[in-house]
Order: structure tokens, then sequence, then C-alpha cells
């Protein structure tokens, strides 16, 4: 007896079949974890060099400041002798896709174990600051300092503010937010809760 000849077309299903059902098993039995996203230049710079008490604030507002942007760098200065305890400084520059921005990011510990942090991010537009203003800062209070340079804040945010430099044919503009103090919410929070009063007791008196 002659074997009998499947069409190609019946062994190109199976053929898929099979690859479909290696897909699927693979997709039960593998958890497909996401990966987890990786750790901005200023932090890896800082982590690396010593610094651990003020890490969270600096990755957090490091985070902010290089979102969107194509590629950046880091320009680290800090205490040598004292990495953890000293100030920390950084330059950040950054490669959007139609400009070029820099940042900077300054952390100071103190003896509480709090950080006094501050980010600036600098940036030039090509539009008058005038209109910067009218368009983006509307619900601003606008400072006039010089006849070139206007700070604009908010009451909802008293710590943070942007300046208008004219530099024609442009707008300088400079972002600035400083915070004192700071602690990690999550070290706070990972605190033990203060004990309580058994069941039954009553709570002294106040005199």
């Amino acid at each position: 007896m002659k074997p009998t000849r499947r069409p190609p077309c019946l062994l190109l299903a199976a053929l898929a079949w099979a690859t479909a059902g290696t897909a699927l098993a693979q997709g039960v039995l593998v958890l497909q974890v996401p990966p987890a996203p990786p750790l901005d230049t200023l932090t890896r710079a800082a982590a690396s060099v010593g610094i651990k008490r003020c890490l969270p604030a600096i990755t957090r507002l490091s985070t902010l400041t290089v979102q969107g942007s194509r590629s950046h760098d880091v320009l680290l200065d800090w205490d040598r002798k004292r990495p953890d305890a000293g100030p920390m400084f950084s330059l950040i520059g950054m490669e959007f896709q139609n400009a070029g921005v820099v940042g900077s990011i300054t952390a100071i510990p103190d003896d509480s174990g709090a950080c006094t942090v501050s980010a600036e991010r600098i940036s030039v537009a090509p539009f008058t600051c005038a209109s910067v203003g009218q368009q983006e800062l509307a619900s601003y209070r606008m400072t006039r300092l010089l006849p070139n340079y206007a700070v604009y804040t908010d009451d909802k945010e008293p710590t943070s503010s942007v300046s208008l430099i004219d530099s024609p044919p442009g707008c300088l503009i400079i972002r600035r937010y400083v915070e004192y103090g700071w602690r990690d919410p999550a070290a706070a929070s990972a605190l033990p809760a203060p004990p309580t009063a058994p069941a039954g007791t009553q709570a002294p008196k106040r005199r």
C-alpha cells in the first residue's frame, strides 16, 4: 500500500495547533512577572557612593525630573568623608525629542534623621515669557523682580515656584521645589504601633 499523503494545508494546520498549544501551556505554567523598572541614574550613583538616609527622597525627585526624557546622565558631588551624613549635590542633563533640559537635585541630612531637599528643572521655551505665563500659569500669582524676570507661585504649593526669564527669542523656565524636614513615609509606617492597654483596664486619670 502506498502511504497516504496529507495535504500541505493539513500539515501546516497541525503545526500551528501544536505551536499554539505549547504557547498556551507555557502561559499557564510559567508565571508572567513584569520586569521591575530600572533605577534612574542619580539613584544608582547616590547608592553606589554610600548615600542611604536621603535616598528615597532623591529617587522620588529624580524620577519626576527625568520623566519623559529619551536619555539622561548625572554629575554628582558628595562629602567623601561622610557620604551618608553630608550634603549631596547633583546636576542632571536630559535629552528630549526636541530639546535639552537640565535638572538639579540637592539633599542634606540633619541630626534628627530628616532631610532637606531641593530640586530644579531648567528648560527653554521657544515663546515669550508673557505667553508662557498666560497659557501655563494663569492661576499663579506673579511677582516681578526685574524687567525680564518674574516669579510665579501658588498658595496651594508654598514651597514651589516657577521663574520665567526673558531670553529672546525664547523664555528660560526654572521650576523649583524645596522641602525641609523630609522623612521617608515608608520608614514611618514601618515603626511598631504603641502598646494598647489590656481589655477591662481603665486609662489613668489626668490630674
